[in-house]
């Protein structure tokens, strides 16, 4: 089974630092404000209708880390939560071409390989692999998650989570994130944790209360949303399809509103834990979510 293409989702570090850097004179300030940022569709399918995310746990997690995952899948589509919420945050998705309204998504079937049958170092080839555990599937996603002592080719380095798709006939989308929690909590998990780059701004607290899983949520939602727009690298997206800017990843490290390089923007605190957030979803979980860029605005979309 070949690989046909693989995205590695923008660090939560990089954009700011890179525009941190564009911003350091004003003439350079009002030259990046006057680009508008637009995605290109580029006429391909995209996922439309029921997606079954199908998950595969890739070594040890927790069934309270496990839950955390499931119930932010489980409230991207659930309107019977208290705003701003999960859904309406995916709600944008409606907007992108290729079909009506947005992927209602269903958690489908979860396999566990607590044991490691791959070993603890893994190659993009190993997540294709456990990928088709899910099955091939034209209307699904199957989604690699490694648990925090799992290495993979460029995490930490170039990516926290990517997606892509099989070619041929057996071809099916899918998608990886990791566990930053001890490998680089700095460069996957910001805002929870101090970032290794740019300016040094005071971590938050992680709304479940576990740095890596709260900023798996982040980076997942960021491949998920790539998926569901650019699943065959003929969605939408900015730049070069080997490396593209995508739905969510074009809008890196912005949380609400009045972010800049190192501040999220503005978003709520749980007045009990302290925790911040920015999206209520099921079971009275919270969650902090990135910015989507939205089709009919050209502009990166808050929640707060």
């Amino acid at each position: 089974m070949a690989c046909n293409y693989r995205f590695a989702t923008v660090s939560p570090l990089l954009l700011p630092l890179f525009v941190f850097l564009l911003f350091t004179s004003s003439s350079m300030a009002a030259l990046v404000q006057q680009q508008p940022l637009v995605l290109k569709y580029h006429n391909g399918l995209l996922l439309k209708g029921t997606v079954t995310v199908n998950l595969i746990w890739y070594g040890k997690f927790t069934p309270v880390q496990r839950s955390v995952i499931v119930d932010f899948l489980q409230s991207l589509n659930s309107p019977a939560t208290a705003r701003p919420s999960v859904s309406s945050w995916w709600k944008t998705t409606e907007n992108y071409k290729g079909g009506s309204g947005s992927s209602a998504i269903v958690v489908g079937k979860q396999f566990l390989d607590e044991n490691y049958s791959l070993g603890k170092s893994l190659k993009n080839s190993h997540i294709v692999y456990l990928a088709a555990k899910g099955g091939h599937s034209g209307g699904a996603v199957n989604v690699v998650l490694t648990a925090k002592d799992v290495a993979v080719d460029g995490f930490c380095r170039s990516s926290c989570g990517s997606h892509g798709s099989t070619r041929g006939p057996a071809r099916f989308a899918y998608a990886w994130v990791g566990n930053s929690e001890t490998q680089c909590p700095g460069y996957c998990a910001w805002p929870f944790h101090q970032p290794l780059y740019g300016p040094q701004t005071p971590p938050l607290v992680p709304p479940n209360g576990d740095v890596g899983v709260d900023g798996m949520v982040i980076n997942l939602a960021t491949v998920l949303a790539g998926t569901v727009t650019n699943p065959f690298n003929n969605g939408y997206f900015q730049g070069p399809p080997t490396a593209p800017l995508e739905a969510v990843s074009a809008c890196t490290g912005v949380f609400g509103s009045g972010a800049y390089p190192g501040y999220t923007g503005r978003v709520l605190t749980d007045k009990t834990t302290g925790a911040s957030y920015n999206a209520h979803g099921v079971k009275g979980r919270k969650y902090l979510l990135p910015a989507m860029w939205d089709p009919r605005t050209s502009q990166c979309s808050t929640l707060v």
